[in-house]
């Protein structure tokens, strides 16, 4: 690999980000909870003097789904953080090493363009950490709400929502008495046909009890690990998706029964546990079939590398 400067601004000629998966919503804090596991994706961005044309190179998950060209989605959230944060378009190449499975509910979409926000950082900022505030904001606006997106780029778990154009976000401190579970299936469902099938009203008795169970959720979290199977309940999604990922929405049915805080992972078809072991220990005797069970733990932010 060469290291022979791009520019004298820059005294670089790779970039290297890994940036972790994520799980959102966590039952009841649906668009505003979020959690950082630690399954991540490894990517490289090589820059070249002048102008010039941009190569794409994916290994591992989504290696055949995903464009290999100025449309993928690193690329896409690299010029939108160029154009907010300055900074010279070179010729480049990407190299992607996924391990954060496609369309199964855990945040590569979120991950992937937090990814090039960082990118983006380090070539108009070359020299400067990271400013997380600055990533959290953009990708947010791009991604569309900041659960998944804060998780990838602050790590841990958080509670984030817009002000208007603002985002507020709250690290929350979980203990490390508290694990995770994923069951991954073979099978996809997409973002978008998942939010199409949810009401826009719901009846009041539910909307209260998803305000209760929410409200609960972050405290349940950092210190009362006995109420997450109560805070973790669902009124607002989960059951409307059901249909769209009848296996995975029977194995939360089935966990939640043994006593098991089990959600649907973001807007699935994975299926996401959270608390201390003697909680998830249920969860790892059930026979899941067709699905891959995973015990990640919780996982940090966002981490941009200089090389050369």
């Amino acid at each position: 690999m060469s290291t022979t400067c791009v520019s004298r601004a820059a005294e670089l000629t790779v970039l290297r980000v890994r940036v972790p998966g994520t799980t959102a919503n966590v039952g009841s804090g649906f668009d505003c909870v979020g959690i950082a596991l630690d399954i991540e994706d490894e990517l490289e961005l090589e820059l070249k003097d002048g102008p010039g044309a941009t190569t794409v190179v994916v290994d591992g998950e989504g290696a055949h789904q995903v464009p290999l060209d100025e449309t993928h989605l690193v690329l896409r959230s690299l010029d939108v953080g160029l154009a907010e944060w300055g900074g010279r378009r070179h010729a480049m190449e990407l190299r992607c090493t996924n391990r954060i499975p496609h369309s199964r509910g855990l945040g590569s979409s979120a991950s992937a363009i937090v990814a090039g926000l960082a990118f983006a950082w380090g070539i108009a900022h070359p020299g400067l950490e990271l400013d997380r505030a600055e990533l959290t904001r953009v990708s947010s606006r791009i991604e569309g709400h900041p659960d998944n997106a804060g998780a990838a780029v602050w790590g841990g778990a958080i509670l984030g929502w817009f002000d208007g154009d603002d985002v507020e976000l709250v690290r929350l401190r979980v203990p490390a008495t508290i694990g995770t579970r994923v069951w991954i299936p073979a099978f996809e469902v997409g973002t978008a046909g998942a939010r199409s099938v949810l009401p826009d009203e719901v009846p009041r008795r539910d909307a209260v009890a998803q305000a209760i169970a929410s409200a609960a959720l972050p405290l349940a979290l950092e210190r009362r690990p006995d109420l997450l199977l109560a805070a973790t309940r669902d009124r607002l999604h989960q059951a409307y998706r059901a249909e769209l990922m009848r296996p995975s929405y029977d194995l939360v049915l089935a966990l939640r029964e043994l006593g098991v805080p089990a959600t649907i992972s973001g807007a699935g078809p994975t299926v996401f546990a959270v608390g201390t072991q003697e909680q998830l220990a249920p969860g790892d005797a059930l026979v899941a079939e067709g699905f891959a069970r995973h015990a990640p733990a919780i996982g940090g932010g966002v981490q941009l590398q200089r090389l050369g």
